[in-house]
């Protein structure tokens, strides 16, 4: 399987490509988070990125995906097949195919064996073959795990470097020693500096085409990107030095958030939970939520954000309505005229956490995920919104589609409160 991309900016010359090897990659079995991380390392590098490939750990299929990327690129990272089992044959099929023998190196021996009697383990046939390399290889230490990698330059112009494919072990290898050979290579050609705006309450469409002007831009590049509810704006420039990539970036995203407004909640790592909760801190103010159909989904977002405990009192999961009316004062008289799903009672919810915890803001959800459960006047999709603040209480009704699957329902209700609570915040 190979994927077509770059790094956002063209760059001239062979650029790296990344192989990714394991069979459990192919089914599925795992996410490869590792070639998201490697291709963001790379542009940080600003080292030109254009082609990613999976392949199973079949020596023959390896061979021909290494020699076909040694004939169209100057850098391959390799991530997968090193380690002690007979399916870890990432190093001695690289040996095989520029021809060159594998050579046993003594100080990886001393390593391995340090590492296993450590874990009070000998060592046996299969941890010593790690230490096998091809001539010429330098060791790419690993100093957290047994497996080495090795950073090889089997032909001219072709440089290759090789990873297990634990993340854990990766990433500690590429910042100890990857990163700083890549730096004294001739693969970078400028610094690349990218940041990510991010949107809710405006789909992907829509924005597009209030920025088409500027998606149109050679450098810097603005791509969209659309997720569960939310669409990111990717910026990424190009420039000699970290200086002038961001001068190129500043214009370009001060446009960006006067077009959009209020739509923009924030950039990068900034998530809806973390903006929520950073404005009511600035207010001195505290939070509760009443969650439904979320089940305790929008407690998690907020518990998730490093020191949500100063501003995020608590929750309560209201899934019955004898737990509504009996933790939150969920009047029976609303449940039994309007129902659950309903304004009033989403009202009454987030009225109650509030009451009960003593938070200045309420934030209640009530609805349908779904798959059953709808109606022609409540279908699958229909969620409840309450919010309860110092200055009065409020609620309303979102339809998020009947088509929608449950997850999906859960994680859109989730941002739309979260969304609504900022927008009250910011005004």
């Amino acid at each position: 399987m190979a994927i077509e991309g770059h790094s956002g900016i063209d760059g001239q010359g062979g650029g790296a490509e990344i192989l990714c090897i394991g069979t459990e990659l192919l089914l599925g079995n795992i996410l490869n988070g590792n070639a998201r991380w490697l291709a963001e390392e790379l542009a940080a590098l600003g080292i030109a990125h254009y082609r990613q490939t999976v392949v199973g750990d079949n020596s023959e299929r390896l061979r021909h995906a290494v020699l076909e990327a040694a004939g169209r690129c100057e850098l391959l990272i390799c991530t997968g097949g090193l380690g002690p089992t007979p399916d870890d044959l990432t190093t001695a099929t690289l040996a095989d195919a520029f021809g060159a023998p594998l050579e046993e190196r003594p100080e990886v021996i001393e390593t391995i064996a340090t590492r296993l009697a450590q874990r009070n383990r000998a060592l046996d046939p299969g941890s010593r073959k790690q230490a096998l390399l091809p001539r010429g290889a330098a060791v790419l230490p690993n100093p957290t795990g047994t497996a080495p990698g090795m950073i090889w330059s089997p032909r001219p112009g072709f440089s290759l470097l090789t990873f297990p494919g634990v993340p854990s072990e990766m990433q500690a290898m590429w910042r100890a020693t990857a990163v700083p050979w890549l730096r004294q290579q001739p693969f970078s050609r400028g610094v690349l500096r990218s940041r990510t705006l991010r949107f809710w309450g405006i789909g992907e469409g829509r924005l597009a085409d209030r920025v088409a002007d500027l998606l149109a831009l050679d450098n810097p590049t603005v791509a969209p990107y659309a997720g569960a509810g939310e669409v990111t704006l990717r910026l990424t420039a190009r420039g000699a030095d970290a200086d002038t990539a961001e001068a190129l970036l500043a214009p370009v995203d001060q446009e960006l958030r006067q077009r959009l407004g209020h739509h923009c909640f924030g950039a990068d790592d900034a998530s809806l939970a973390s903006v929520v909760l950073e404005l009511l801190r600035q207010r001195g103010q505290t939070l509760a939520v009443a969650e439904s159909c979320t089940g305790g989904g929008i407690g998690a977002a907020l518990a998730a954000v490093p020191g949500a405990s100063d501003v995020f009192l608590g929750g309560v999961i209201a899934y019955a309505n004898s737990v509504k009316q009996g933790l939150l004062q969920v009047p029976g008289e609303d449940l039994a005229r309007h129902g659950a799903v309903s304004d009033a009672v989403a009202l009454a919810m987030a009225e109650g956490v509030r009451r009960c915890t003593g938070a200045d803001w309420g934030v209640a959800v009530t609805g349908i995920a779904g798959p059953g459960g709808g109606s022609v006047d409540k279908p699958v999709g229909l969620v409840h919104i309450g919010l309860s603040g110092p200055g009065g209480s409020q609620s309303e009704g979102v339809r998020f589609g009947e088509s929608r699957e449950r997850r999906w329902i859960q994680t859109l209700t989730v941002g739309e409160a979260l969304n609504r609570l900022r927008l009250e915040l910011t005004g």
